[in-house]
């Protein structure tokens, strides 16, 4: 795995060991990437169940101002924290160490707004619906905020007009799939 694009272009990221963290493909990232490329330049991002950082990196080394990461696991804040230094991005980040849905409240009360948010949680445990809901009071986003979902293909998102949310973009691949949703434009 590698950084795609940017001012960290080629150089390769470690990634934690074991099957705990599925670190999205070089191919997968590039296509989300080409897709976000024209809003990213001076944004903020929020990387949720960080992994090894990869996501959060690639907006980084591609312009974004910074990037929050939120990463519960030892091991991936480790891999977080060299690839950061590594790839010299280390200045425009902020590693969080603890449970996502317990640091977005903390990051609520700090007043905390990003312009785009990503996450990639464990597969099938309904964690996206529980940070959608998190997200849905509207505290931790701008007015356009784009929110990113990487997700299994049976993930169902069936519930996320009646959240606030509008499904931007979906981007299907062989295994998973990206869903872009912004808050619902308010009548």
């Amino acid at each position: 795995m590698r950084v795609i694009a940017g001012t960290a272009r080629h150089l390769p990221l470690k990634t934690p060991e074991g099957m705990e963290t599925r670190p999205t493909t070089d191919r997968t990232k590039e296509t989300l990437f080409n897709m976000l490329q024209p809003y990213i330049n001076g944004a903020d991002f929020l990387d949720l169940f960080s992994g090894s950082g990869a996501i959060g990196i690639e907006a980084l080394s591609r312009g974004a101002r910074n990037a929050y990461f939120i990463e519960q696991k030892a091991e991936a804040q480790k891999c977080i924290v060299e690839n950061l230094k590594f790839t010299k991005l280390v200045d425009r980040a902020r590693l969080i160490k603890g449970d996502v849905f317990s640091e977005l409240i903390r990051l609520k009360s700090e007043g905390r707004k990003f312009d785009f948010v990503f996450m990639d949680p464990p597969y099938d445990h309904a964690y996206e619906k529980k940070v959608l809901e998190c997200l849905s009071d509207g505290y931790l986003l701008k007015e356009d905020t784009w929110i990113i979902v990487e997700a299994s293909l049976t993930t169902d998102f069936s519930y996320v007009e009646a959240l606030g949310y509008e499904i931007v973009k979906e981007k299907k691949y062989k295994t998973n799939r990206h869903i872009i949703f912004r808050p619902a434009v308010k009548e």
